[in-house]
């Protein structure tokens, strides 16, 4: 038994081992680079790094080793052996020490601190990475275009855009990638692994990143502030997107009338107008859709929900564009005005119904009797007549009206 710690052992042997941790001695010294050590065995292994030899072979792989320990590791790649389970999620690992930096995601542990800025990270390496953003140093450059970095790693992740080498492929569906950790994101949408999850709502997500931005709902902050108007964002991407409405910048044409959009998901959306595609459809009325969010959206007609409310009256509404334009009721905010009569009003719908009143035009024409009209639901409730129609019926008398 250790008289220090009191942890007993087998035999003399690896007491006499296990003794010397507790001291500060170091008897064991490099001849090579000075560094010294308190075991014999560990001052052997650190020798072949200057000596290169890698004494364990995978009979796999062939991939060599300094240890027998890490050939072990390296082993479970083949056999699929993962020992080490999270406790919180049930996620394995192969390495005990892959398991504790994991288990920082869930317990927020942040052990390495930048001492310049105080920023945290759960692991070493990544302290290490970031302390170069404080130095300015980027000692790697490409020898192609001469870019520079501040990591060797990242170099050679660049140097893959002149190469076209994507080393790393996904063996589900054969996407490649130039960084391991890209892949291992890619590889959730196959899996569903979702290892990211927010304390307050408990939604998950396959990215840290996300969930860091998804963290900004609850904490109200919004890092992205725009130079124009002061509207602020939680993301830089959103941001982006934003300023373009000042700028004027369409980036997104279609290429079968020319319209072009501020976002990709706007183009995408306008491109189901000429193919005529509508994927998604109600269950209750089968009404399609282009959309998934349209669906949604038009789902609470039939369940009744409405999940937008005004803070100053309480009314509420299935969209939140809905909810936007209510608000202006109460603000008495007119942002669309009439450039003939500088008529304003809260809707761009309600000034484009105006104007046909200065110029005259009516294009709505009857089929019936020729009388033409300046709105379409003019035209349409003057059809009525025509049809005998009467859509809106009294609940006391039922006489109804066109």
């Amino acid at each position: 038994m250790c008289d220090v710690c009191n942890k007993a052992f087998h035999d003399k042997c690896t007491l006499k081992l296990h003794v010397s941790i507790h001291s500060e001695e170091r008897p064991y010294v490099c001849d090579v680079c000075g560094i010294s050590f308190r075991l014999r065995g560990d001052l052997k292994v650190h020798q072949r790094i200057h000596t290169g030899d890698l004494p364990y072979a995978c009979v796999e792989c062939n991939k060599s080793f300094k240890r027998s320990g890490q050939l072990k590791v390296h082993q479970r790649t083949h056999t699929g052996e993962r020992l080490y389970s999270c406790g919180i999620c049930n996620k394995t690992f192969t390495e005990k020490g892959s398991l504790k930096k994991h288990q920082r995601v869930h317990t927020g542990e942040r052990p390495y601190s930048c001492g310049k800025c105080n920023k945290s990270f759960t692991q070493n390496g990544s302290l290490k990475k970031h302390q170069c953003v404080h130095d300015g140093e980027r000692p790697y450059s490409c020898d192609m275009c001469g870019k520079s970095f501040k990591l060797k790693g990242i170099l050679k992740a660049h140097q893959r855009i002149h190469t076209g080498d994507l080393q790393y492929a996904c063996v589900e569906c054969n996407k490649s990638f130039r960084w391991s950790g890209q892949l291992k994101v890619h590889q959730r949408t196959h899996t569903g692994d979702l290892p990211y999850a927010c304390l307050e709502c408990k939604k998950s997500f396959r990215h840290l990143g996300n969930l860091k931005v998804h963290q900004r709902i609850h904490t109200g902050e919004r890092l992205y502030s725009c130079g124009i108007c002061d509207k602020s964002f939680t993301e830089k991407g959103s941001l982006k997107k934003h300023q373009r409405v000042h700028d004027g910048e369409r980036p997104y044409s279609c290429g079968k009338c020319n319209k072009s959009f501020t976002q990709k998901g706007s183009l995408k959306r306008h491109l189901c107008v000429h193919d005529g595609e509508r994927p998604y459809s109600c269950g209750m009325c089968n009404k399609p859709f282009t959309e998934k969010g349209s669906l949604k959206r038009h789902l609470r007609v039939h369940d009744g929900e409405r999940p937008y409310s005004c803070g100053i009256c309480n009314k509420s509404f299935t969209k939140k564009g809905i909810l936007k334009i209510h608000q202006r009721v109460h603000d008495r905010e007119r942002p669309y005005s009439c450039g003939k009569c500088n008529k304003s009003f809260t809707q761009k719908g309600s000034l484009k119904r105006h104007l046909p009143v200065h110029d005259g035009e009516r294009p709505y024409s009857c089929d019936m009797c020729g009388k033409s009209f300046k709105l379409k639901g003019n035209l349409k409730a003057h059809q009525r007549i025509h049809t005998g129609n009467l859509q809106y019926a009294c609940v006391e008398c039922n006489k109804s009206f066109k």
